[in-house]
């Protein structure tokens, strides 16, 4: 870690960047994330919730909040939106960055959202619940949810993905971080797995700053440089706004 790159993390006056994974993944594909923000003196706390309950994983990233001193960006992928919705009322949260992520209002939770998605929308290749738990067919996960991630780690990705439990899924957000934090979203143009005409328009129905990008469900793998890139004007710009 050199001066310059601490001087950069220090002067954006946020230093504390918790990650939140979605459905049918872990912390472990915030990898690449990690060294950036890592090698340019962020602190980065990766939460390994189970994706069982929501009351649970929101209770995850709060512990991993009141861990860190200081102000805290949260970002968080996919059904990881709707978590960090949550737990984002959290007074040292000053910013959330969505990644490809579910953006409830008070009342709604991701299969609310499912269920008013754009009418003619693709489907995700989602199996039907078994036990409580869905997952994402793994024949068809490397070219729905990772198209551009490298062949054999998106077929790993596949293999190994987390079961997302419907309890998760249908937990009902009380009221949402985005009305009073400034919030950023990140729409990748090649989702297979959430529309991005749908992304479109729960960032815009939210007042979010959007930035597009060529990416797949799975842009946090493939892109993690563009996904630091918003971190970074989040952590600058949300400091900013305060003062």
């Amino acid at each position: 870690m050199t001066v310059d790159s601490l001087d950069r993390a220090s002067s954006s006056g946020i230093r504390n960047v918790v990650l939140v994974h979605g459905a049918f993944a872990d912390g472990s594909g915030w990898e690449g994330l990690h060294q950036i923000l890592a090698a340019k003196g962020y602190t980065v706390v990766v939460v390994q919730h189970p994706t069982r309950s929501f009351a649970v994983d929101v209770g995850y990233v709060s512990r991993a909040i009141g861990a860190l001193d200081g102000p805290v960006i949260l970002v968080g992928h996919s059904y990881g939106g709707a978590v960090i919705t949550e737990a984002g009322r959290d007074p040292q949260v000053k910013a959330l960055l969505y990644v490809a992520g579910w953006v409830p209002d008070a009342g709604q939770s991701v299969f609310s959202l499912i269920g008013s998605l754009p009418a003619g929308s693709a489907q995700p290749p989602i199996l039907p619940p078994q036990d409580g738990f869905i997952i994402v067919d793994p024949e068809r996960f490397p070219d729905s949810f990772a198209q551009d991630v490298e062949p054999a780690k998106a077929k790993f990705m596949a293999i190994s993905q987390v079961p997302w439990g419907l309890e998760a899924a249908n937990g009902a957000v009380s009221e949402p971080a985005w009305k009073s934090k400034p919030s950023w979203y990140l729409l990748t143009t090649e989702d297979r797995m959430i529309p991005p005409e749908g992304q479109r328009a729960m960032a815009s129905g939210a007042g979010m700053r959007v930035t597009e990008a060529a990416g797949s469900h799975a842009v946090f793998v493939s892109k993690p440089d563009v996904v630091a890139s918003l971190v970074e004007e989040a952590a600058q710009n949300a400091m900013a706004e305060a003062m």
